[in-house]
């Protein structure tokens, strides 16, 4: 992710209290020495990411979109949908106006659908879920688009080389690694995904969701490789192999965000995003 480093970093064997347990972005597990000094720093996160919810909430724009050079806004039609369009904006300077890189694609998200993410839950109307973990729903909102990943080396900046049984995912609430990609040591078990064992991770890209595990929000969000269009995803948006290595090499070159929204929804956002999507 821009702004914070991903570290393929080696998880050593070793049992971590349940008081080390922790709540933020996606990230790559450090080692655990650095637990301590990383629980403050993902407190003050967690301060920034309420910040966040109550501008989302007063109808200004996200932070994150002041720097961002490229956006990409995947649209559903309902919030129950998991066929979705996607399109990608960039823009010159971050005073510019989005110019429209293509046409729109197709894309996929959740099997379910869509929910409110956790730093967004309060957009949420009547009727209109919000992100719990295990719902088969991607999380609408606006999210910086974090690392590159896959199964092949890349000179790309923090890019992830998964390796089955080495490379997973961490979605069990209860673990200090939740929401983590971890890369464990001989003897250690972490419960989640084994990403360099599912062939849709081959390439890919992760989007930098905030998520608590208090509140069970949902782990390991990604963009990455569909199985095809009526296909829908555990959680993620997936699109054609062609486009998310378009994609991959679009995040080496600057700050993107991801706008993940149902159509109703978008002008909830007036002002923050390139007129007239739908």
């Amino acid at each position: 992710m821009h702004g914070s480093t991903f570290r393929a970093v080696k998880l050593k064997t070793r049992k971590m209290p349940a008081s080390s347990r922790r709540s933020g972005h996606l990230r790559v597990e450090p080692s655990p020495v650095l637990v301590a000094a990383m629980t403050r720093i993902v407190s003050a996160c967690l301060a920034l990411i309420v910040s966040a919810d109550a501008r989302a909430s007063e109808g200004t724009c996200p932070a994150l979109l002041a720097n961002a050079r490229n956006l990409v806004i995947v649209t559903a039609e309902t919030m129950d949908t998991t066929r979705a369009w996607l399109r990608v904006f960039e823009r010159i300077a971050s005073s510019g106006a989005w110019q429209p890189v293509g046409g729109a694609e197709s894309a996929v998200v959740g099997t379910k659908g869509l929910a409110w993410g956790y730093p967004f839950r309060g957009l949420a109307q009547a009727g209109e879920p919000v992100k719990a973990e295990g719902d088969r729903r991607t999380p609408a909102g606006i999210y910086r688009v974090g690392s590159s990943f896959g199964f092949a080396p890349s000179a790309r900046p923090g890019h992830l080389v998964l390796r089955p049984g080495r490379s997973i995912c961490v979605d069990d609430p209860t673990s200090p690694a939740y929401n983590s990609i971890v890369f464990p040591g001989p003897g250690a078990t972490p419960r989640g995904e084994d990403m360099g064992a599912e062939p849709l991770y081959r390439r890919g890209l992760v989007v930098d969701y905030p998520s608590d595990a208090g509140r069970r929000g949902g782990s390991c969000i990604f963009l990455h490789v569909w199985r095809g269009p009526a296909s829908g995803t555990a959680g993620c948006v997936a699109l054609p192999e062609a486009r998310v290595a378009a994609l991959q090499e679009l995040s080496g070159r600057g700050d993107v965000a991801i706008a993940i929204l149902p159509r109703h929804a978008v002008a909830r956002f007036e002002g923050c995003l390139p007129g007239g999507v739908r």
